[in-house]
């Protein structure tokens, strides 16, 4: 488990399974989340990659540096990844702000990429104030405050009802966050916009959506499948980390547009 040092001194956590010589697939997680919220699919997705996961700055084993961040940072992040481990190409499976990670690849790094997945995802936000709201909201009162509300958005009520070790999972998860580096992300969220970009993608595309997902509703990733050349859609029975609610599905999902 390697750590890499980006390029103004943030030390990246990341790691790396699978048998050398193998396409690499790289995951690229959500707010609030670290490499672990991709364990339901590493094991699987392993038998055919050369499987790479990282902690976004402020995520997860990874450092935090001062904010507003930007996904221009983490997609160098990303790069510098790429160069020190010595990777030409990826294919890349981005859940969320993994997602937007992803479109920032597919427009600025098109050689460094093969094939996309964005999974529950968006491109732009016309409306700042929530993103406002939140920034305020747990700078004055921690992530506690909004976890709760955060499991919510993240899977269905049949899901959590059923499946309360995932949530402790999970929970505990978001938590763990370093705060100043949530808030950097936040506002890297809340700024992005990929509306002129996204037509300029030509790298084979699958986008996810989930049904019930409210945080990122299918309508966005409809936009984004439109916006980007011959991009694909499928649409799993979930909320919004679809890969955790829809383990199996995702997985599925994901080899069957890699393998194509």
């Amino acid at each position: 488990m390697p750590t890499i040092t980006a390029e103004d001194g943030c030390p990246l956590n990341v790691e790396i399974e699978g048998r050398d010589g193998a396409p690499v697939l790289m995951l690229s997680n959500s707010l609030g989340t670290d490499l672990h919220m991709w364990d339901d699919q590493a094991g699987e997705l392993a038998k055919h990659f050369r499987l790479v996961r990282w902690d976004r700055r402020g995520h997860g084993k990874s450092g935090t540096t001062k904010g507003p961040y930007s996904f221009g940072l983490f997609g160098r992040d990303i790069v510098n990844i790429l160069d020190t481990l010595k990777i030409k190409k990826v294919n890349w499976c981005g859940l969320s702000m993994g997602g937007m990670d992803g479109q920032w690849l597919g427009a600025n790094a098109a050689d460094r990429v093969e094939k996309l997945v964005l999974a529950n995802t968006n491109y732009y936000y016309a409306d700042k104030s929530p993103w406002a709201d939140r920034i305020k909201t747990v700078r004055e009162n921690g992530l506690k405050h909004i976890v709760a509300l955060n499991m919510e958005r993240w899977f269905t009520k049949g899901f959590r009802d059923r499946a309360p070790q995932t949530m402790e999972r999970m929970t505990k998860m978001f938590l763990s966050s370093n705060l100043d580096g949530y808030i950097g992300c936040v506002e890297a969220v809340r700024d992005m916009d990929f509306r002129d970009s996204n037509p300029r993608i030509a790298t084979p595309t699958l986008v996810i959506v989930g049904k019930q997902d409210p945080a990122t509703t299918p309508d966005r990733g409809e936009d984004i499948a439109r916006a980007v050349k011959n991009a694909k859609v499928v649409a799993l029975d979930a909320a919004h980390i679809s890969n955790v609610e829809q383990p199996k599905a995702f997985t599925e999902a994901v080899l069957n547009f890699l393998a194509g």
